[in-house]
């Protein structure tokens, strides 16, 4: 069912992806209530650019408050006119995970429970959040479908991001609360963040650092470019998930449901070997990197590889764009932001 929307919510709206969606709906002349914590697991100045970027649209009114504080988010809701809300913020990170678990607790289950009453109590028409790849942990059947189970994460990141799609499918049954989940693919571009491998090997490469390739450059992403991941969160905020018919809880799909709630893979369905994805970068950069061969870390998988066939036949979209066009627009960014 298609969904007509003035006015959005979006948490975490100085983060990578929350930044650039913002903008898109802004320039499409849709209202952005934007929350962000601007807490400082990277440089808060980068997220402060992107936030003044927000702010020179009329349409654009900011909180800064952290999901966790459930009488701040009661007010931005009794305030605000919010149709749908689109939930990308996030302790993210899977090996800060090993270090600071309490974050993720707080940030992606205290924090979204918040997120779910406050849509249950004002009727918010559709709940969008972001998910992860990560979710498939242990698994290896390649690609990874929405159709498979994922009972065996590898990271609390991970297990936080799934408990959201659990908390999300029970308000779903309890409360007819429309949501749906989405599963990035190690998303990636322009204003992207310093903890990604993008980031840290240009950084690296171009201070003459050397870069820590993981297990041994054999890992295998499936990089998807901002401007693809903006795209499908934008028409799947346009569209109500249904309850599917054909679910039978005697053989339960773990991707649709009997409520209204569905889960989807955002991914560029082109996974890229880690050794390819720095070729590219030093292509990008005009200079090679100096290796250090690292084992895997804790918490990693060794690939990841999206089915978005579902996507692809509920919304019409399938992102493509090429791992070359993705890294030179993000090396012409970081060039001209840091004067490199």
């Amino acid at each position: 069912m298609k969904v007509e929307f003035k006015r959005a919510l979006v948490t975490g709206a100085a983060g990578f992806i929350g930044y650039h969606l913002s903008k898109r709906l802004l320039e499409a002349g849709i209202g952005v209530v934007g929350i962000d914590n601007m807490n400082p697991y990277y440089d808060v100045k980068l997220k402060e650019d992107r936030l003044a970027q927000l702010r020179d649209y009329k349409g654009f009114t900011f909180h800064q408050i952290d999901l966790a504080d459930l009488s701040a988010m009661e007010k931005v809701f009794a305030e605000s006119d919010i149709e749908v809300a689109v939930n990308l913020a996030a302790q993210a990170g899977v090996r800060y995970s090993l270090e600071n678990p309490h974050a993720y607790v707080q940030a992606n289950l205290v924090g979204f429970v918040n997120l779910l009453e406050c849509c249950r109590h004002n009727k918010t028409k559709h709940l969008v959040f972001a998910s992860s790849s990560s979710v498939y942990g242990a698994n290896t059947k390649m690609p990874f479908s929405i159709h498979q189970n994922i009972d065996h994460p590898v990271s609390l990141y991970a297990a936080t991001k799934k408990s959201n799609e659990l908390m999300a499918h029970t308000y779903s049954h309890l409360y007819g609360l429309p949501c749906t989940g989405l599963r990035f693919f190690t998303v990636y571009g322009p204003w992207g963040r310093p903890d990604m491998a993008l980031f840290l090997f240009t950084d690296a490469i171009l201070n003459d650092r050397p870069i820590q390739v993981f297990n041994h450059g054999k890992m295998r992403r499936d990089f998807t470019y901002i401007d693809d991941i903006v795209e499908g969160v934008v028409r799947v905020m346009a569209r109500y998930p249904e309850p599917d018919p054909a679910w039978s809880g005697d053989a339960p799909d773990p991707g649709t449901s009997y409520v209204p709630y569905r889960v989807y893979n955002i991914g560029n369905n082109a996974p890229i070997e880690l050794t390819r994805f720095i070729e590219v970068i030093e292509e990008a950069l005009g200079k090679k990197a100096v290796k250090n061969m690292m084992e895997m870390q804790p918490g990693d998988v060794p690939a990841t590889y999206a089915d978005i066939d579902d996507l692809q036949k509920d919304v019409g979209f399938r992102p493509a764009t090429p791992i070359e066009t993705g890294v030179a627009r993000f090396v012409e960014w970081y060039r001209d932001y840091y004067g490199r």
